[in-house]
């Protein structure tokens, strides 16, 4: 390890030269993938169907090839996963990244070519160490382990040649030799789905370790800090782990759990580090941890990139635009083709610009309302759907509702909160609230896996409003009637405290 360590460090130095190549290049290079995604496309069943030899030009792409969703090609991956190949990339697929579904499925399953865990998924990851290193060129980082806190769901076997797991499970199984030596617990442990287990063991086992970095969802670190930080009596975790200096995160806005953070290195504040990485692809990270404004984009992943203007969102054929189109500060649905086989796919998340040279963006939120304050990825189906179940079994009627998170305090943990107007209501309120939960985990695997036990997640709190409530905060903001609706789900709190203040002038 001692003797690797230096060598890597040394890489991830050497990598700096190609970022700085996309970011003075971006729209060649961005030409460059698009060609070579053709080149390797054009063989394939879905490539034949829509004429990828015969195409040129971007613009002759954006007419010949439809943009898609998973609804859309979910025939093709359900065959991919039964065996077939050749159907949406030239090379075999046999990994599948396993997220929370659509309207119609609880999960959907995202081909994973080696191509994109190669060329994307483990370069991008190579070069956050880059960038990292770019801002922090002393640092000692690579002469420790990286505590990686990986998903919910074990590996699980479809067939004989076809796996899926959550991308963060697909990434360690399939992790370079050299990434392995670098990264802590052992693959056992941290391929576990017991998750009071898994927890337990993680604790145990890497608090011997030289841990200098930590990358997960803040949920789950937050989980495991405070386990460790019970099994050693410390109150610094810079007690157990000294060298520790960065923390990598992403999937959720961050901004409710860095005060925590900071309050668990109090005599040395840790590095963050943003990255936004999905099932779909590695898109960004934070390459200015000093101003930290925006998400460099990677733009050499093997991943060509258009952005569709919100107003676009929904229509039959929408327009996109290129790299060279857009603008800072405007809102756009992301559009991706991929070296894992999606092709003008629609992610699901906005993002808006902060830069355009090089190219930063943000994450501004999902293409439909949701709540993913903990990596649960509710969105607005999931909830009307849970909803009308639960109304039918037990006999209430819901007027109205909103929901938001409540993020975890320094001992609590998070939770859901939801305000409801009934015009028949529940003869038992917490019962009603049982019976949502249930619905919400049986619809949604990334709520279920947060809401396991307990462990990240507490039961969802729910308000009751009297009749009129919501109506009446309405016409005070001026949207009463026509096409105006309570927003039904926000991802922060910004709705619920304005109602639940409103309803506070309104007692008697």
């Amino acid at each position: 390890m001692k003797i690797l360590s230096p060598a890597l460090s040394q890489l991830a130095r050497l990598r700096l030269g190609r970022l700085d190549y996309f970011m003075q290049y971006p729209l060649e290079v961005q030409e460059m993938v698009f060609q070579q995604l053709l080149g390797s496309g054009q063989y394939t069943e879905y490539g034949k169907r829509f004429g990828f030899s015969r195409i040129l030009r971007v613009r002759e792409y954006k007419k010949a090839v439809p943009i898609c969703n998973y609804d859309s090609i979910k025939s093709y991956i359900e065959r991919i996963m039964a065996g077939e190949q050749n159907l949406l990339w030239n090379t075999p697929v046999k990994w599948f990244a396993k997220s929370s579904g659509t309207t119609s499925d609880k999960s959907k399953f995202i081909p994973v070519s080696m191509e994109s865990l190669d060329d994307c998924h483990f370069r991008a990851g190579r070069d956050v160490l880059s960038l990292y290193y770019r801002n922090f060129p002393d640092s000692d980082l690579l002469t420790g382990k990286t505590l990686v806190i990986g998903g919910s769901h074990q590996v699980n076997q479809l067939g004989e040649n076809s796996f899926f797991g959550d991308l963060s499970a697909v990434m360690l199984q399939n992790m370079p030799f050299y990434g392995q030596m670098v990264r802590t617990p052992d693959l056992s442990i941290a391929l576990m789905d017991e998750w009071e287990e898994k927890i337990e063991r993680m604790a145990s086992t890497t608090i011997r370790e030289n841990v200098t970095s930590i990358a997960g969802v803040p949920t789950w670190t937050l989980v495991l800090i405070r386990r460790i930080l019970d099994l050693t009596g410390s109150r610094d975790l810079l007690e157990v782990w000294p060298n520790l200096e960065l923390y990598v995160h992403g999937g959720v806005s961050f901004s409710p759990y860095r005060d925590q953070f900071l309050s668990l290195t109090r005599s040395r504040p840790m590095n963050f580090l943003e990255t936004y990485n999905a099932s779909e692809g590695f898109f960004a990270a934070q390459d200015d941890l000093v101003q930290g404004e925006g998400l460099l984009l990677f733009l050499n992943h093997g991943i060509f990139y258009e952005f569709m203007p919100m107003e676009e969102y929904g229509k039959e054929d929408p327009e996109t635009l290129q790299l060279e189109e857009v603008e800072t500060g405007c809102n756009y649905a992301l559009v991706v083709s991929t070296n894992g086989g999606l092709w003008r796919y629609v992610v699901g998340d906005t993002v808006t610009f902060t830069s355009l040279a090089p190219y930063r963006i943000r994450v501004t939120g999902r293409t439909r309302l949701f709540i993913n304050a903990f990596g649960e990825e509710i969105i607005l189906e999931n909830a009307e759907q849970a909803g009308a179940a639960t109304c039918a079994a037990t006999g209430a009627i819901v007027n109205d509702y909103t929901a938001a998170p409540v993020f975890p305090g320094a001992k609590g943990k998070g939770h859901h909160q939801w305000l409801f107007e009934f015009s028949v209501p529940p003869s038992d309120l917490e019962q009603f609230g049982k019976v949502l939960d249930l619905e919400l985990q049986s619809l949604n695997s990334d709520y279920e896996a947060k809401r396991y036990k307990g462990i990240a997640l507490s039961p969802p709190v729910l308000e009751l409003l009297r009749p009129g409530t919501f109506n009446a905060w309405l016409k005070t903001k001026g949207k009463l009637g026509g096409q105006h609706k309570v927003p039904r789900l926000c991802n922060d709190r910004r709705w619920v405290e304005e109602i639940l203040e409103f309803r506070e002038g309104l007692r008697p």
